[in-house]
């Protein structure tokens, strides 16, 4: 894939001239055609507020979930160390927890709201279809990219008691490297003056155990759902194309793809995937809301899309 960057798109931005295009379509080398062209903004209308009246990510603003939100990150930053982060890793890598689809994780979720979440307190269902069908509504030939707006957040089943029934603060939240120093920028990163690795030389420096550009594969992120979704979709061998799995790895990632931190870890190919980051977290963020998905009447066409990218039954 190519990514033609004339000029980065920025919360709040017009639509700009950015450009995406496979490389497959680019022909004989002359550039893309009109219609081989996908437009960075599709048109969705960014809303004002959340679904709490609010603007979106006001970690600030006084609400009923301040507290609790507030509360949730302190958790988080104390506990997500780099040793707990591999520990995980190796523990649901066995994929031994469940067998079963794609559709069956989603119903699952209906159980659940997200702590974490300022913006939203309705079930996670409720999100990912919302998400999908933003996307959906803007990018009518980009199925691939409807399918990982409903299965984004399906790691959040890590916290149902058939898979270990993990804290919050181990399923939800923005997602940060370990084994490096802890940007500024991550949200309330006060919090992490209580974690043991904000001490340790061996990983509190701007490298820690990393490299240049040693590229966002080899950085250990913090644990919780984004990880571990991605791990179930490349074990399962789904034929989603590379930009859906860092997609769903990367989609909480706010310190590197709002406010551009870590670019020194990534490598090209990170910084090419990252304009697909952009372009989904827009859906992801701003189409949460109280308006209602009918279920049974989209339930048909993501069946579908499962049906194209994934086995028929996953291992979890």
């Amino acid at each position: 894939m190519t990514v033609i960057v004339q000029e980065p798109l920025l919360e709040g931005d017009e639509v700009n001239q950015t450009q995406i295009v496979s490389e497959e379509k680019r022909g004989n080398g002359d550039g893309p055609s009109e219609s081989d062209i996908l437009q960075l903004d599709g048109g969705f209308v960014t809303p004002d507020s959340n679904a709490f009246g609010h603007s979106f990510r006001d970690y600030d603003k006084e609400s009923e979930r301040r507290a609790g939100v507030q509360e949730f990150y302190r958790i988080n930053h104390i506990n997500q160390t780099y040793e707990y982060v591999l520990s995980k890793r190796e523990h649901y890598g066995k994929l031994d927890k469940a067998v079963m689809s794609i559709w069956e994780c989603c119903e699952l979720l209906n159980e659940f709201v997200d702590e974490s979440d300022p913006d939203l307190d309705e079930p996670q269902i409720e999100h990912l279809l919302q998400t999908a069908e933003a996307i959906r509504k803007d990018y009518p030939n980009e199925d691939w990219l409807h399918l990982t707006g409903l299965i984004h957040d399906l790691g959040k089943v890590l916290l149902h008691p058939s898979f270990g029934e993990e804290p919050q603060w181990a399923a939800v939240g923005d997602t940060y490297p370990l084994g490096c120093a802890f940007d500024e920028s991550i949200v309330h990163y006060e919090y992490f003056n209580e974690n043991p690795d904000f001490y340790n030389p061996k990983y509190n420096t701007k490298y820690g155990v990393y490299s240049e550009k040693c590229g966002l594969e080899n950085v250990i992120i913090s644990w919780g759902h984004d990880e571990y979704m991605h791990m179930v979709a490349k074990m399962n061998k789904t034929t989603l194309p590379p930009a859906a799995l860092f997609i769903i790895r990367f989609h909480s990632f706010y310190a590197m793809h709002r406010a551009g931190a870590y670019t020194h870890l990534m490598n090209d190919e990170d910084k090419e995937m990252l304009e697909w980051v952009k372009i989904f977290n827009k859906y992801d963020l701003y189409s949460k809301s109280k308006v209602r998905v009918d279920v049974e009447e989209v339930k048909p066409y993501y069946q579908s899309l499962i049906d194209k990218y994934f086995p028929s039954k996953l291992r979890w």
